[in-house]
């Protein structure tokens, strides 16, 4: 699923430095979604799934409530959503693709933009979509289950209840466009803006100008004088940029509270619970038992880690740091590799196959490097 950035106009940037102790570290191959940015077959599916989102809309919107009422409703409804499937299969994989390559290199202007036109191009297209899961829910109950007795409309259960679950916090259709539409130039861009700024810091380290990852890595080294140097350097340059920060997450904050005023939703976090399909109750009490927790668990064994350092209180930079006296070691890609193949293989071998195509395929992006995406 994933390919290798190796055209010229793609440079992979500076290797981490410490490649040359882990092992050949994959990087990752996109050719299985497209073989390039610029290649024929992305700018025909690019084309023809727009075409097949209108076509959609033309053919189904302002009709799913008579053909509810045909007499073969369960199949006409099961091929249906079938096509509707397959449109957001070549949805998703455009977006995976645009989104792979510009997490490669935040930095890089060619990227960017492609990631940006894609961004575009993929929401015009979708806005096509958007009636759809709008029109299933304001389908009669009693009705939409007679149809799902049907074998091959009922295999679509889990993802209909799914829908329905949305249906007290939909609003009319054309705010729904207007929200879905604002949503690249809105609160896409402002996430957009951090992920960029995070990839383009760099902090100097005892000489050295590292990128983020390389940085945070340092704080689980053994010496404290590199943790400590890792840490003043993390918060110097992130109090520079605190106002951007600020005004990003207040931005964010902002939108998202008026879009969950306008559904409806009566606290902050409802709407993750909804998308998480997981009741506030049960939220709640885990919450509730991990704080209670915090002082036979977290506090106690800061307390003890403080006490093996030689230290009345832990310092934060201390707080990732490997235990005094115990032996660490670094595990290379190849026994890491094996290591999640052996713990797959014994709950699935299925599992380990299909896991297995990952290593093999190099659908994973291993090393370290400028301009990277953060995190997974």
């Amino acid at each position: 699923m994933l390919r290798r950035l190796d055209r010229p106009v793609f440079s992979p940037g500076t290797p981490d430095a410490s490649a040359s102790t882990l092992g050949n570290l994959p990087q990752w191959d996109l050719a299985d979604l497209y073989p390039a940015i610029d290649s024929p077959e992305l700018q025909a599916d690019l084309t023809e799934v727009a075409s097949d989102c209108a076509a959609f809309e033309e053919a189904y919107r302002g009709k799913l409530a008579g053909i509810l009422d045909a007499a073969d409703a369960g199949s006409q409804m099961a091929l249906i959503v079938a096509r509707y499937e397959r449109i957001e299969d070549r949805l998703g994989r455009l977006y995976s693709y645009a989104g792979l390559v510009y997490s490669g290199d935040t930095t890089d202007p060619v990227r960017a933009k492609f990631y940006g036109d894609v961004q575009e191009k993929l929401t015009d297209a979708s806005t096509h979509l958007l009636f759809f899961t709008l029109e299933l829910n304001r389908l009669d109950d009693a009705k939409m289950e007679a149809a799902l007795a049907a074998p091959e409309f009922g295999k679509y259960r889990p993802w209909i209840d799914d829908v329905r679950a949305e249906k007290p916090y939909q609003l009319e259709d054309r705010i729904e466009q207007l929200f879905h539409e604002k949503g690249v130039p809105s609160r896409s861009a402002w996430n957009r803006l951090f992920d960029e700024t995070i990839a383009g810091l760099r902090f100097d380290i005892d000489g050295q100008n590292l990128p983020l990852e390389q940085a945070l890595n340092l704080l689980q080294e053994p010496e404290e004088e590199k943790r400590k140097a890792a840490a003043d350097a993390l918060a110097k340059v992130f109090g520079e940029n605190l106002r951007l920060f600020t005004l990003v997450t207040n931005t964010l904050a902002k939108d998202k509270e008026i879009s969950d005023r306008w559904r409806g939703f009566e606290d902050i976090a409802d709407s993750r619970h909804l998308a998480n399909r997981v009741e506030r109750e049960v939220v709640d009490a885990l919450v509730s038992s991990v704080h209670a927790a915090y002082p036979r668990l977290a506090h106690r064994y800061y307390k003890l880690k403080a006490k093996w350092f030689g230290k009345d209180k832990l310092e934060y930079w201390d707080r990732n740091a490997p235990l005094p006296k115990v032996e660490t070691r670094t595990i290379g890609w190849d026994e890491a590799r094996d290591t999640v193949l052996g713990a797959y293989s014994t709950f699935s071998p299925r599992m380990a196959d299909i896991a297995r195509n990952f290593f093999d395929k190099s659908w994973i992006d291993a090393g370290v490097r400028p301009g990277k995406a953060t995190g997974a």
